[in-house]
């Protein structure tokens, strides 16, 4: 496997050419402790676009709207030849209950907020950022649909929602003439996999592309973490860093390190970093279009850029996959075996009567 950045990839079932890494700009701005000051993010802007990058991943909240500002900023001269994305649903203010969420009112707030932060007419891809399972499906299909026949929304999409809830919705775009879903956003690395039980086969199914956010595990993936972080204080866990955010999360197990140790093995072989090992596995999966990273600093982004010429021998695909594995479940495991006596096509023979 030997990509670039401008190894244009399509988004879904739609023509919109995209990178095959995502640039993350959740580290735009330090608003929550450990981002990127205004000069550092434009330098990782910069990199990125100038390495032939054109599609750029942030939010409504991400560092309290600073994301959304300092790309309004960095994309003023070049505005068409990137593919915004963004999100809605989380802002919330207080004593205001329909600032957040996926409902129509939500929706129209949220995207003029983001194209004013944004500083552009706009918004190339639109994500629903959180389920909340109150709001009709309806509901938000024709929103976002409204929101595309007025040209401020060119493509839908959705994020961290049950498999069978975003079926059921592309069922039912299909089926009114609504736009589509294009992408799905959910977590997917060498640690978190079960998306591989629903919601990547689904999403292949229903022609929506996959980008996976968190593609390093928060940092896990990159071995910066080692077992004595399995014993961090309580202090350490709630003293606002993103290291505290990922001991909270409970990243941080045996069976985690386990993993980090083969990727580690696997880096050293190829003469590669740890980071470029664990996104350059996610980058192969054939259901994915183009993971989000999010590098703090422009030697970080380097570094990850460099997982797009790596190439895994068998032994160590099947190292990789082995050490994460997880079970399937229900029904895929009991349909996976051969002893459940099911019939095969060729097994059928079929009586048509007229």
């Amino acid at each position: 496997m030997s990509l670039t950045l401008d190894t244009y990839r399509l988004l879904g079932r739609s023509g919109l050419r995209v990178s095959p890494l995502a640039l993350g700009a959740a580290t735009f701005g330090t608003e929550w402790g450990w981002g990127a000051e205004q000069d550092e993010a434009r330098r990782l802007f910069d990199l990125y676009v100038e390495r032939g990058g054109n599609f750029i991943d942030t939010a409504s909240t991400y560092t309290d709207g600073s994301s959304e500002r300092l790309l309004g900023a960095f994309t003023r001269d070049r505005r068409e030849s990137l593919v915004l994305a963004t999100k809605y649903t989380t802002l919330r203010r207080p004593g205001d209950p329909n600032s957040g969420g996926p409902h129509r009112k939500s929706l129209f707030a949220s995207v003029e907020a983001s194209l004013r932060q944004l500083n552009t007419d706009y918004l190339d891809l639109l994500y629903l950022h959180l389920w909340d399972f109150t709001t009709p499906v309806e509901e938000i299909l024709r929103g976002m649909d409204d929101l595309v026949r007025q040209g401020k929304i060119l493509y839908v999409a959705i994020s961290n929602t049950p498999a069978w809830q975003v079926s059921r919705m592309q069922a039912i775009a299909d089926l009114r003439g609504w736009s589509p879903l294009v992408a799905l956003q959910i977590e997917y690395n060498l640690i978190e996999r079960t998306g591989e039980r629903d919601l990547i086969p689904m999403a292949r199914e229903m022609g929506l592309g996959v980008v996976p956010w968190s593609p390093l595990a928060g940092g896990v993936l990159t071995g910066k973490y080692s077992r004595a972080d399995l014993t961090a204080t309580d202090t350490a866990v709630g003293d606002g860093t993103r290291r505290s955010t990922t001991l909270a999360s409970g990243a941080l197990t045996e069976r985690n390190f386990a993993v980090v140790d083969v990727v580690r093995e696997v880096a050293a072989e190829l003469g590669r970093t740890p980071a470029q090992v664990g996104l350059a596995w996610t980058l192969r999966n054939p259901g994915v279009t183009a993971p989000v990273i999010g590098a703090r600093t422009p030697a970080q982004l380097a570094d990850n850029l460099g997982a797009l010429d790596v190439d895994f021998t068998a032994s160590q695909l099947a190292r990789l996959d082995g050490v994460s594995a997880i079970g399937l479940g229900f029904p895929h495991d009991m349909l996976a075996r051969d002893s459940t006596g099911a019939l095969t096509r060729g097994d059928l023979r079929v009586e048509t009567r007229r």
